[in-house]
């Protein structure tokens, strides 16, 4: 992590005619019943001409170099590190975005309309030299804080935040288990799309359906694997039937669920119980 930090550190005059990559911190709890665990992924919202891109650094990286390999034939294995997987795309003069996740081994995208509804507060500061006003508002089941800069007139920022008079150089939930923060701006000079693997089922959904599927998926993570899993042997040559193998994937993924408590759109858990 200190390596990828060292390529941020150099913050560069830009252009506002040339596409930007503005790079974020993210620090995360994702265990609220262990807050000592905080964990941390550079984040990318690469600003282009028709839409803004936002996406994990390491995701990106691991996906490009498996689809240069398997160009030329080969095959490259991702990182064996569990990395953030969605990805947010944004357009101009609009309130819908595409957020692309996985669930399970399947690549959903997902349109939703955001429209937040945004209090500009009295309160000023500087991050990174640029002079910031403070912002409020509610999403996802939390209060959040941010500070954008007119300096940096793009009305967008990290995850599915945008529409402030100024980039959010710094934004995070009243509980400080999110928290994204700008360290660092490059120039992109080059026309981007993110590398597709093609090796996945894609749906498309809307956000109500998302949501269906994401709570049957917290509730029994294996449903969709009845009848594709046959019959085999361990490692240690001990025969399983497909439905013991099944329970015990869906007993692991629901235990690694209970730590995975505190997602940033927490009113999804909190739906999940009613």
């Amino acid at each position: 992590m200190k390596i990828q930090f060292l390529l941020f550190l150099m913050i560069i005059n830009f252009s506002y005619s040339q596409d930007k990559l503005f790079l974020y911190d993210y620090t995360f709890i994702s265990d609220s019943t262990n807050k000592m665990n905080v964990k941390n992924e550079i984040m990318i919202l690469n600003i282009q001409k028709d839409r803004t891109e936002f996406y994990s650094y390491e995701r990106y990286s691991s996906d490009s170099i498996q689809l240069s390999e398997a160009k030329k034939g080969n095959m490259a294995m991702p990182k064996n590190k569990v990395l953030i997987n969605e990805r947010i795309v944004k357009y101009p003069n609009s309130n819908q975005i595409d957020f692309i996740t996985f669930i399970s081994w399947d690549k959903y995208i997902v349109k939703q309309d955001i429209d937040l509804k945004w209090k500009l507060e009295n309160r000023f500061s500087k991050i990174l030299g640029y002079d910031v006003q403070e912002a409020t508002t509610e999403f996802g089941g939390r209060k959040w804080i941010a500070w954008f800069a007119k300096e940096l007139p793009i009305p967008d920022g990290p995850y599915k935040f945008k529409n402030l008079p100024g980039l959010i150089l710094k934004i995070e939930d009243t509980t400080k288990s999110h928290i994204f923060e700008l360290k660092g701006i490059r120039i992109n000079d080059h026309n981007f799309t993110y590398p597709n693997l093609n090796n996945y089922k894609v749906y498309k959904l809307n956000f109500d359906q998302y949501v269906k599927k994401f709570k049957d998926y917290r509730k029994n993570p294996t449903a969709d694997l009845i009848g594709q899993i046959p019959d085999q042997r361990d490692a240690e040559g001990n025969f399983k039937t497909s439905a013991q193998i099944i329970k015990e994937l869906n007993d692991k993924w629901l235990e690694n669920f209970k730590k995975d408590n505190n997602i940033i759109e927490i009113n999804l858990l909190h739906q999940e119980k009613r």
